[in-house]
């Protein structure tokens, strides 16, 4: 135990901080609370098992892990989705968690994970060890499985939602957690079940939990204290039947209510409003941005993109940002930026993205491309 103490203790410092810093960041939205939320419970986690090593058995097994699971999920759920409000039958994922909470405490004095070799002995207290271990295994591998739906999902509709690309847009931070906190419980499921066996690991291999936690902790804060709101709170709502659900992969226009000759005269407009307005130098630009600012319904941008421009929200929002970027590349008012420059500028938060976009549209880079003389 000496060795995991040092462990202990920066993971209570880093969960601690880290939550209090969301906890006191503002907006503070639904996804930052269900954030904080997580990193106290590691927090509690963490000193509970520092106190039941060191000083008295604090409880009978850990309980407080059956809510990581439903929190990463919820979070996931919560960063990609429209609305801020929270739905109160969420707290039916926690009632594992107050079970076993409620179990532990009745059986405070027993400790299941004392005698690892001794956990299918057939005593009064082995249905309990084979509920709690089957439980715990479902628990992880479900959440595990419906946040890397959720994050999928969302990467697979982001071209339909933003005109950008970044670690925070498309979550591939949150998804590298989610399969490390799964790796890491797979793993202790199978070194424990080694020890049931026939106690062959030398050391506790609950101790590998700890110092992932630790981990986990410092990589989510991290993160999670940067990941911005993805969409704007304050665009206006749509209505359910402005919001079709989308059908193996495709949106679904059916009962739209949008004639033809309608879209056309919203496809105008909305070109004609982002050549006199230019929203698309907005770097964080979002189709919920956009319909807040043109007020044509989020649905109804993407249905007359897609049916009658023949491309997505990303692809309309990029081609105005090359011709913009392009025009000041031969602009002689703009000689002496430099390309980044004139990239952010022109609505790009990223150069490689910038530079990719530019040579597909254009068949050049853009320093190639600014090299040119104005006739070529």
């Amino acid at each position: 135990m000496q060795l995991i103490e040092p462990i202990l203790y920066i993971g209570i410092s880093q969960s601690f901080f880290a939550g209090l810093l969301l906890a006191t960041r503002k907006p503070f939205t639904t996804a930052n609370k269900l954030m904080a939320a997580w990193l106290f419970l590691i927090c509690f986690e963490l000193i509970f098992a520092l106190v039941n090593s060191t000083l008295l058995p604090f409880y009978s097994f850990p309980f407080i892990a059956f809510t990581y699971g439903p929190l990463l999920y919820l979070y996931a759920r919560q960063i990609t989705a429209r609305s801020n409000r929270f739905n109160y039958f969420n707290i039916l994922h926690f009632i594992p968690f107050l079970v076993f909470f409620a179990v532990s405490v009745w059986q405070r004095d027993y400790q299941m994970f004392r005698n690892p070799t001794a956990y299918l002995r057939p005593d009064g207290m082995i249905t309990l060890r084979i509920v709690y271990g089957i439980s715990f295994f479902i628990s992880i591998s479900l959440y595990s499985i419906l946040t890397f739906i959720v994050i999928r999902n969302h990467q697979r509709d982001l071209k339909n939602n933003l005109s950008y690309t970044s670690i925070a847009a498309t979550l591939n931070w949150l998804k590298i957690i989610s399969i490390s906190f799964y790796s890491v419980y797979l793993i202790l499921f199978i070194l424990g079940g080694i020890n049931i066996v026939g106690n062959y690991i030398p050391f506790d291999p609950y101790y590998i939990i700890f110092i992932f936690i630790a981990v986990l902790s410092f990589a989510y804060s991290f993160y999670g204290v940067r990941q911005p709101e993805l969409f704007a709170l304050n665009a206006p709502e749509e209505t359910e039947d402005n919001d079709e659900a989308a059908v193996n992969g495709q949106e679904k226009y059916s009962r739209s209510g949008l004639r033809q000759e309608q879209a056309g005269e919203m496809l105008a407009t909305l070109l004609e409003l982002m050549n006199e307005k230019k929203y698309y130098l907005d770097r964080n630009l979002t189709i919920y941005d956009l319909a807040g600012l043109t007020g044509i319904s989020r649905h109804h941008i993407t249905q007359i993109l897609n049916e009658e421009h023949g491309c997505n929200f990303y692809t309309f929002i990029n081609d105005f940002r090359v011709r913009e970027a392009s025009a000041r590349l031969q602009s002689e008012k703009y000689r002496n930026y430099t390309i980044l420059a004139i990239a952010y500028d022109s609505g790009f938060n990223s150069k490689s993205v910038f530079n990719k976009i530019f040579k597909e549209q254009m068949g050049v880079t853009p320093s190639e491309y600014r090299d040119r003389k104005p006739s070529d």
